[in-house]
């Protein structure tokens, strides 16, 4: 069986197939070398996470707004009426996740504190948060790319996605020990965190294959949570420590790393 043949006959597998190497496997890959290493320096920390923003606002775009606009036509047949549909859900996606970023307390390694009553919460578990809000939207959107029956869509969303995962397994782990953990403890929560992807798949896929007709407007919401992540919390986290000209420079390369992944390899 291929994969394109995978892809539209069995979906939840092809899901979950992807939330796993996207979400679990590549974010531990890109711990490993905390383990052998004593960490990095600020400024390669910044670049990476660049990158990884890079990648991420590609795949938004050729990965999820793109197939979503197409679906959405295909269902509804007028394209101003599918572009506003998926402007609505682009932007219900991007509010939602603002409105958790409010309430919910969490710890970025730049910004610090954020969230009603975060001086309650003890600091590991406000960065553990501050991952996982980072993390549900990436692993939604491979679970509703994979449960797409596309396989283009599905392997463009696992593959940016799971390339962003490494340097983001990485600098998660580095900013824990930076924080005061050991580097096994470090590497073991940084490895954990792609746990959380792969159960956002899951649940995004399902919530895809409940109906059809949700295809569209899901890749609408999933991008706009990745639009928001990537706008309103890696961005500005790259550009608190004074290397803006090089976060910039590596967010160009990680976007055009994936434009050609996703336009000429797939």
């Amino acid at each position: 069986m291929d994969l394109a043949h995978f892809a539209e006959q069995s979906p939840f597998l092809a899901a979950l197939a992807a939330s796993v190497v996207a979400g679990t496997l590549a974010t531990a890959a890109g711990a490993l070398p905390t383990l052998v290493v004593k960490g990095l320096s600020e400024r390669a920390t910044n670049l990476l996470l660049a990158f990884a923003a890079g990648v991420m606002l590609a795949a938004t775009v050729f990965s999820l707004l793109i197939p979503g606009l197409d679906a959405a036509q295909a269902m509804i047949g007028d394209r101003r009426l599918a572009t506003l549909g998926m402007i609505a859900a682009l932007g219900g996606g991007g509010l939602l996740l603002w409105l958790v970023h409010r309430a919910v307390p969490h710890e970025h390694f730049c910004k610090g504190c954020e969230g009603e009553q975060s001086g309650r919460v003890a600091r590991l578990w406000l960065f553990v948060i501050a991952i996982a809000l980072h993390n549900v939207p990436e692993g939604a959107a491979v679970g509703i790319g994979a449960a797409s029956g596309d396989l283009k869509v599905g392997l463009g969303v696992t593959l940016g996605i799971g390339l962003q995962n490494f340097p983001e397994g990485l600098a998660v782990a580095v900013g824990l020990m930076a924080a005061g953990y050991d580097r096994v403890p470090a590497f073991w929560l940084a490895a954990a965190t792609g746990l959380l992807e792969t159960i956002a798949g899951i649940l995004g896929a399902g919530f895809v294959l409940l109906s059809a007709s949700v295809l569209p407007w899901a890749l609408g919401l999933a991008a706009g949570a990745m639009l928001f992540v990537i706008s309103g919390e890696v961005i500005p986290e790259t550009h608190r420590a004074g290397f803006e000209r090089g976060a910039t420079a590596s967010l160009f390369l990680g976007f055009s790393v994936m434009l050609f992944l996703d336009t000429a390899l797939l």
